[in-house]
């Protein structure tokens, strides 16, 4: 199982919100390439970026933020969500190199863009699955839809989208532990790829996790953890390691 450090980005900073919201949040570095540095020397093998603002914006407000870790680390696999609603964006990105960017509003709203962005950039689309109480939030968390989670995952069941990202908001930036058994379920119910996402607070989660890794769990993404030192990178990608697992590059072969 993979340890995803996440950057938020806000404002050109490096921050973390509690359950999405804009105006609770903690800035945590002014410079977020030097962060990018230190989950790297802790040994991280994949980097979870967020564009907040872009989240809002409907487009990259700190792309050139994106593209200078992505510069500075170029073999480091990397994945970009956050404002990406057109091919044009993806391409950028990808261009940059970046590995993945995730589409996470768009994919809710239009999910037929998810299908036709799979097969014009074939193993670089991510879909992004935001859920309160198992309904899909959009907007940046802002708009909370009729859809349930499981049943838009299998939408995307057979269009060739590496992962699903799933974040329980009521649990993100709280540090009240992951929804293990929700997470469990999506991945059971579309056969894609989970990366847990929201509420990943110490070892004692990833155990969790780890315990239901084989009902299609790769990793789990953490933030707040991270920053206020309740979970050490290089500590938790070790104990996942011994697990066994083979993840050794970002994806499960």
């Amino acid at each position: 199982m993979l340890i995803i450090p996440a950057i938020d980005l806000k404002d050109g900073k490096c921050v973390r919100l509690r359950q999405g919201r804009m105006e609770d949040s903690t800035v945590f570095s002014d410079d977020p390439v030097d962060v990018a540095t230190r989950w790297v020397d802790a040994g991280a093998r994949r980097l979870h970026l967020v564009d907040l603002n872009g989240a809002f914006a409907g487009e990259p407000v700190n792309g050139e933020i994106v593209r200078a870790i992505a510069r500075k680390y170029p073999e480091l696999p990397i994945q970009i969500g956050g404002g990406i609603r057109s091919a044009e964006t993806i391409e950028a990105y990808l261009q940059a190199g970046v590995q993945w960017v995730i589409i996470g509003t768009k994919a809710v709203k239009e999910p037929e863009f998810v299908t036709d962005m799979c097969r014009r950039f074939p193993g670089h689309i991510i879909v992004g699955l935001d859920a309160k109480d198992g309904l899909v939030a959009t907007d940046g968390w802002a708009e909370v839809s009729e859809v349930k989670a499981t049943d838009l995952a299998k939408r995307f069941a057979n269009d060739g989208v590496e992962a699903i990202v799933y974040t329980d908001i009521s649990r993100d930036g709280m540090m009240q532990g992951v929804n293990v058994e929700a997470t469990a379920a999506l991945a059971e119910a579309c056969g894609i790829p989970v990366i847990a996402s929201g509420g990943v607070t110490n070892i004692d989660d990833l155990m969790q996790l780890a315990d239901v890794a084989d009902r299609g769990i790769l990793g789990a993404i953490t933030g707040r953890a991270i920053y206020e030192g309740t979970l050490d990178v290089a500590e938790a990608q070790a104990w996942c390691d011994s697990l066994g697992s083979g993840i050794q590059n970002g994806m499960g072969n």
